[in-house]
Parts: C-alpha cells; structure tokens; sequence
C-alpha cells in the first residue's frame, strides 16, 4: 500500500509539472533549459536576458543594442491543444523596425514557438537552404516558427512572413505607442496559429520543439527594452 501511495504520489507530481520551466528561480541569469542561441557563426553582440524583479513580481528583461539573440527552452511535445500564455510589456521600442524589408527585420519583443515540421513538407528551394543551415548550426534550426511580436508600426492583427526566411512567421499581438510601459497579457492557441500561418503547407500540427524569447535590433542598429514574464505552456 505504502508503495502504491508513493507511486500515485510521483505520477501527480509528475502530471503537475510545468511544460515550460521558470526563467530562474529569482533574479540573475536564467536557469537551464534555458539557454542562448545566436546565428550559426554569429560575431555581433548578443542580446541581453536577466531575471529581474519589476513591478513586485519576476520578470525576464530582454534589452537589445545592435545585437541579435534569442533566450530558447527546448521542447518534444505535441501541439494539439497547447496554449501559451505570458505577460509582456516594451519600455523602449524600436522605431526604425520595419518587418516588411531585410533591413528593418527587427523585434524589440517577440514570443515564439517552433515546430517540427517535417521537411518534405518545406518546398523545394526552402528545403535546400534549410539543409545547408543546419550543416552550419551546432543548435537545431526548426522548419517552421510562429512569432508572436510587440511592434512598433505595423497593425494589431497582422501576420507576415519574416522578409530573409518563410520559415519564421509573424503575428502582430501589439503595436504602437498606447501600451508603452504597461503589462499587457496574452494567450493563444498554438496549434490554431500554426494552422493559420502554415496551413499552407502542413494540415497537421507538428511537435512542439522549442519555446523561445527574443530580441534582436541589428539591422535597424537601434536599442530596445522589454520584459516577460508568467510564460506559461499548457493544455
């Protein structure tokens, strides 16, 4: 009986543990899993991620200066009914960005989530170049990813393409100057998202690989802040 009392104990243990891990447990640099990931080869700066406290509560500063980075926890699991949720707020935007061109392609704060699409469903000419990242990357490169970004132009409600690759994709959650300097809190349905932006090319929702938060402004060479927090993934 005692035996059986342990092992009910471990399963509701197990059954209650996040998907996603806390960024650290109280302020410094982030906990394993997660970690840094920049372009394969990449000599400009890094963006910067810490833990910090703000508003009474833990947060994830995100702070890019000409720089390029994504904070990546790693993932294996189906996206069928998976919803994320997270709040989110941008003290400094990036005026400059502009994410229809290659040289505005910059986030001053984006949540994304990246798929195990399969590569036979990646057209031809994207599947080449894809293959050819992957030789050159020590880190796993996903065919396709849902980006989730707080811009400072384009339109609430907008979805794009990224202008260097169709196997990041965009959608506007917030723009503009109103919500500067305040928590804004966001869920979604990632299976419904991936269906939306690439339905095109798959019906089926593939695994979930990675969760990511990301900041990058070496394009525009511009400086943005922003923090995250209470980014949860769950049924």
């Amino acid at each position: 009986m005692a035996a059986l009392t342990a092992a009910a104990g471990c399963a509701a243990a197990a059954a209650e543990a996040p998907l996603l891990q806390p960024f650290a447990a109280g302020p410094g640099a982030p906990s394993a899993p997660w970690h840094v990931v920049g372009l394969p080869n990449q000599t400009k700066p890094f963006t910067r991620f810490a833990v910090v406290e703000i508003d009474g509560k833990t947060a994830l500063k995100v702070e890019a200066e000409s720089s390029y980075g994504n904070l990546v926890h790693p993932l294996n699991l189906p996206a069928a009914r998976q919803h994320l949720s997270w709040r989110w707020r941008v003290d400094q935007p990036l005026e400059s960005a502009d994410l229809t061109t290659k040289a505005g392609d910059d986030t001053a704060l984006k949540v994304c989530v990246s798929f195990d699409l399969p590569l036979e469903k990646v057209p031809f000419v994207e599947r080449t170049l894809l293959r050819a990242a992957r030789l050159n990357s020590t880190e796993p490169i996903p065919a396709a990813t849902v980006c989730y970004v707080w811009d400072a132009h384009l339109p609430q409600g907008r979805d794009i393409d990224s202008a260097f690759t169709h196997r990041l994709r965009y959608k506007i959650l917030e723009s503009g100057p109103a919500k500067l300097h305040q928590w804004a809190n966001e869920k979604r349905d990632v299976a419904a998202d991936f269906l939306e932006l690439f339905g095109n090319e798959s019906q089926e929702v593939p695994a979930i690989v990675a969760v990511l938060v990301g900041a990058d402004a070496d394009n525009t060479h511009g400086h943005s802040l922003g923090h995250v927090g209470d980014l949860v993934l769950e049924p």
